[in-house]
């Protein structure tokens, strides 16, 4: 299973980085998290905010192939870090590739709505999209930690 965070945005801060790779270093190799980062839409004072919606939205579909989609959403449904778990590993064993998705500043389209079988919110709270991806990263080891019957969930 090759599992992915594709997320809009690139240009993170430094401390984002190092974040986001400290717990991805601890996962085992089967469930190694490459991130890739999509250029966000065009926005300026006089741009709209549906095209860059809309450019991000394509790139993301045209990203996720025939991936599993998570989205990573204020409206999707909350899970605790037992659920996170338990919803890891019916994934690993439907054994099919696994996208999660961070949206642009706007968030997602209808269309990457549609297209994903889930949507899962980390906070009912609208974090900053640096700090998803480090919270993402770190409960995504957390879940795995809890399967494996390691101490770290405690």
């Amino acid at each position: 299973m090759k599992v992915r965070l594709i997320a809009v945005g690139t240009k993170m801060p430094d401390w984002v980085q190092k974040g986001f790779n400290e717990y991805a270093k601890r996962l085992p190799r089967n469930l190694s998290v490459e991130l890739i980062e999509l250029q966000p839409g065009y926005r300026a004072k006089n741009a709209s905010t549906q095209s860059a919606m809309d450019s991000e939205s394509q790139a993301i579909i045209q990203t996720l192939g025939s991936d599993h989609c998570v989205a990573l959403d204020v409206g999707g449904k909350a899970w605790s870090t037992e659920n996170l778990s338990e919803q890891l590993e019916q994934w690993q064993l439907g054994g099919q590739n696994l996208s999660f998705v961070i949206g642009g500043p706007d968030g997602f389209t209808d269309e990457v709505r549609a297209r994903a079988q889930q949507k899962w919110s980390l906070s009912p709270l609208t974090l900053p999209h640096p700090l998803v991806r480090v919270v993402f990263i770190e409960q995504f080891y957390r879940a795995h930690t809890l399967l494996a019957g390691h101490p770290y969930h405690k």
